[in-house]
């Protein structure tokens, strides 16, 4: 390399250094981290929105997109189309560990509200498939969580992540309430997307302006760049993943290296074979009411579930939801990581067994409701314990690299999932993905508590800052 594009070069680090000693510099006002927590809770909340939106229409979408008895197929495999967004979103994520939490952050929430906008205005299925597929790329994403790990007090962490989580959770109850006052019949379910589009560009620029970066980052990119080119090369000769600036495939390598990153992998490939169930909620509540209370899956039967007994039951979805989390929370910090994981988990199998059969047996909708909640809560809170742990099992420098790489032992699960479902609903149409469900999601969490009780370790208290990966090795 020449002399003058090693002074460039230099000159680079140098100014890059002078930007976060100047952004760690500023004055920290006394109620930041409340403002903060405000804020991440907003964004959250935008986050969950664009997440279950979908999901709590998708019966609708389904049907006015597609005129078939298995219609819901035909829409997730529009979805599986997108996960090459999905994946790119994976490799996208990575360059947080080398440009900043911020950053992402703002741009994943404009993104997700956009996304939003793009289905509201869709008059077809291209359009709509694009407004999913932008869904998809920044929703996984997750920087908000990264931000409260890093931000939190170490011993709170949980209790921080899970009362947030709860707002955020609560906030869905948006989507009912748009259902009921936006949703006249089952083909406007489009109305519903508007507000929460709007109410996240406003978010977005709210953390713009309120926002700063975590000290966590700040302190391990200063690390980095103070190091001279000879450390550096030594270091890559050395292979120390440990202290690499992010990757994907560092990171995934790092993970298979390490015993508690491994076995954790492995558990969230067992957790997500019963994946579709949890995207499929609306459409077995929606079909069981159907069957149990008209004796029919006809077009004027599914609207008037629609319009009607689903549309209260989401009502209490929410809050099922939100107890969830907030159980986990408290439980992760008194007693630990994996007890809080394998009361979630247990809890996941309960109430989604109620919840089918309350669908199926035409049970109060408020009760079938907090069932469906406390089924869906406690499935992500499960992955929310594990993903935390997988965090606070990486070095700083790989943390959101490594939380990234999740995604990949994830993704086969979730590939399990599919591979079984779509054939059998395919063939036997809607209203057996309940029953398909159950064959998928018991035997997959079942063999996850198996494996996360015996292979791994509690991550309680670890320090962020100091952590390797090879404590359990």
């Amino acid at each position: 390399m020449s002399t003058e594009k090693l002074a460039r070069k230099a000159a680079r680090k140098q100014r890059e250094i002078a930007k976060w000693e100047k952004e760690k510099a500023r004055p920290r006002r006394s109620y930041y981290f409340a403002y903060l927590v405000f804020i991440i809770t907003l964004i959250y909340a935008t986050d969950e929105i664009a997440s279950q939106i979908g999901t709590l229409m998708k019966t609708e979408i389904a049907n006015d997109l597609f005129s078939s008895g298995s219609s819901v197929t035909l829409l997730n495999v529009l979805s599986v189309l997108g996960v090459p967004f999905q994946a790119i979103g994976l490799l996208y994520r990575p360059l947080a560990d080398k440009l900043g939490r911020k950053t992402f952050l703002i741009i994943n929430t404009f993104g997700m509200s956009i996304a939003l906008l793009v289905i509201f205005i869709s008059n077809n299925v291209l359009l709509y498939f694009i407004g999913a597929c932008m869904i998809q790329f920044f929703v996984p994403h997750d920087m908000h969580v990264v931000y409260i790990m890093e931000s939190s007090p170490a011993k709170h962490r949980a209790r921080v992540y899970s009362t947030i989580k709860f707002f955020a959770n609560m906030s869905v109850m948006l989507v009912p309430v748009l259902r009921r006052y936006l949703m006249a019949t089952a083909a406007e379910w489009r109305n519903v997307y508007l507000i929460p589009a709007i109410v996240g560009l406003v978010v977005s620029f709210v953390a713009l302006m309120l926002a700063r970066e975590t000290d966590a980052f700040i302190d391990s990119r200063l690390k980095h760049l103070r190091k001279s080119d000879e450390e550096l090369r030594l270091e890559k000769l050395e292979k120390k993943t440990s202290e690499a600036q992010g990757g994907l495939i560092n990171a995934f390598k790092f993970a298979m290296k390490h015993k508690q990153l491994r076995w954790l992998f492995i558990t969230a490939t067992l957790a997500n074979f019963g994946f579709i169930a949890s995207i499929d909620y609306q459409v077995i509540m929606s079909y069981g009411y159907a069957e149990s209370i008209y004796n029919s899956i006809s077009e004027a039967a599914m609207n008037a579930v629609s319009t009607g007994v689903v549309t209260s039951a989401i009502f209490l979805f929410p809050v099922g939801c939100s107890v969830a989390q907030v159980i986990m929370g408290f439980i992760s910090d008194a007693k630990g990581r994996k007890i809080a994981a394998l009361v979630t988990a247990f809890d996941c199998l309960v109430c989604f067994v109620g919840f089918w059969l309350g669908a199926k047996y035409n049970w109060s909708p408020a009760i079938v409701g907090l069932l469906c909640g406390g089924f869906v809560g406690s499935f992500y809170s499960t992955n929310d314990v594990l993903i935390m742990m997988i965090g606070e099992s990486a070095p700083t420098n790989l943390r959101s690299s490594v939380m990234a790489a999740e995604f990949l032992p994830v993704g086969i699960g979730v590939g399990v999932s599919y591979m079984i479902y779509f054939p059998l609903s395919a063939i036997l149409g809607n209203q057996f993905i309940g029953m398909i469900s159950i064959c998928l999601l018991v035997p997959g969490f079942v063999a996850a508590l198996i494996t996360l009780a015996r292979k791994t370790h509690d991550t309680k208290g670890i320090n962020l800052d100091t952590v390797t990966g090879a404590e359990w090795d």
